[in-house]
């Protein structure tokens, strides 16, 4: 089911702050087997063991977890371990470069520490507002849990930050994922901090310009751009409330709150707190949750279904498990990806199969099947499921997701989001 063995050529930016001025890409050739399972990262480690031990990148779980390998990849960022060699298009070169935005150490390797400097700045712990003795009970059907969904995933890999133009532009600016962050916590009620977390926040919202860059490239599908309208919508519902976002040096002593970085400028947090004077603040409340739905809305809409090819019906043996690749163009937001998703086939007979989704329900790191041990393993927790897809073993909380399929013209086709 894989595609056939190719030679590729990997160009990669070098730097050496001791001896290279402004840095240079190399390139190196590689014979890849494999190309649709072979990872980014895999290309990497086979380079520096067997072509150049000096090449410098960092990585560590392998499995979409850590965030540690986020580079620029062909012009676009990910995730070195997420990106397979067949992601990118045939017969072409592979470049691969830092992230933008960022200091450069040594090669691919970043200073990450003015992007936790700014996570730092909108109060990224949890502060209860009232001790409980007994743990809280969060139900995932309540209006709290379902504003976040998947925005608790972020990993702090910084694609985000080196997707956005904004960046550069306003030197204290957050960022989209230290927005993000004070977002999961600014939708808890329980939030003790809300006031302070929200002052900062919105300082920074004011620098955004919903261009969805951080959405694009996100690799857990974390929408930034969701986030920091909700806070400026959060923001103009609580205008009267909101104290300075440099809160007096006994206040801050008090409730233990580091110093904010941000600059002390007419943000448009201030403009609209003045403006209520002018006009009521239900006008400017209607008026800009209703500019933050129509920028957001393309992020909320349900996705289209679509149903794309995963090969002929009679290429998968009855009783047999096997994983295939997905090959399609998906409309994301205001632009067209392509995309390259594995799924997993079980045939049960001439007419019945099932089709799960290769993604684990706990983390979404990659799920293989196990022939050895008729099982389904997620290499990244210990996680471990039977051939129906029910939990064996490890933490997550439901089966794999089964995904709807259908046989047309001896075609077997599964249908996607």
């Amino acid at each position: 089911m894989n595609s056939g063995a190719e030679s590729r050529t990997v160009r990669i930016f070098r730097y050496d702050p001791a001896s290279d001025g402004s840095g240079r890409f190399e390139a190196y050739s590689l014979r890849i087997e494999k190309p649709d399972i072979t990872t980014i990262l895999d290309v990497l480690l086979r380079i520096q063991k067997e072509q150049d031990p000096s090449l410098a990148f960092r990585f560590a779980c392998r499995v979409n977890m850590c965030g540690s390998c986020g580079m620029v990849i062909n012009g676009r960022e990910g995730l070195a371990c997420k990106t397979n060699v067949s992601d990118l298009p045939a017969k072409q070169d592979i470049t691969l470069r830092p992230l933008n935005h960022f200091r450069v150490i040594k090669d691919l390797v970043v200073d990450m520490d003015p992007f936790f400097a700014n996570y730092a700045d909108v109060l990224p712990f949890f502060e209860p507002k009232e001790q409980h003795a007994e743990p809280y009970i969060i139900k995932p059907d309540t209006r709290e849990r379902m504003d976040i969904g998947m925005a608790t995933d972020c990993i702090a890999c910084g694609c985000c930050v080196s997707a956005c133009t904004m960046v550069d532009n306003h030197e204290n600016y957050a960022g989209p994922a230290a927005l993000n962050r004070a977002f999961t916590l600014l939708a808890d009620k329980r939030d003790g901090l809300f006031l302070p977390r929200l002052a900062r926040a919105l300082d920074s919202c004011a620098h955004c310009r919903t261009e969805f860059n951080c959405t694009e490239v996100c690799p857990k599908k974390i929408s930034a751009t969701y986030a920091i309208k909700y806070i400026q919508r959060m923001g103009v519902k609580h205008l009267r409330d909101i104290r300075p976002s440099s809160p007096p040096a006994e206040e801050t002593k008090a409730a233990d709150i580091p110093p904010c970085r941000c600059e002390a400028e007419l943000s448009r947090r201030s403009f609209l707190k003045s403006a209520t004077g002018i006009v009521s603040a239900g006008t400017v409340l209607s008026l800009t949750t209703i500019l933050g739905v129509a920028s957001v809305a393309p992020t909320l809409r349900d996705r289209e279904r679509l149903m794309v090819d995963a090969g002929r019906a009679d290429a998968f043996p009855v009783g047999e498990i096997r994983e295939t690749m997905l090959r399609f163009e998906h409309r994301r937001d205001f632009h067209t990806e392509k995309v390259t998703r594995p799924v997993l086939v079980r045939r049960l007979n001439e007419r019945d199969f099932i089709c799960f989704d290769s993604s684990c329900p706990h983390l979404g790191c990659s799920v293989s099947w196990d022939k050895a041990q008729r099982r389904f393993t997620c290499a990244c927790h210990g996680g471990a499921f039977d051939v129906e897809g029910k939990v064996l073993a490890g933490p997550p909380p439901r089966p794999l997701e089964r995904l709807n399929w259908e046989i047309k013209d001896g075609i077997l086709r599964v249908e996607v989001v």
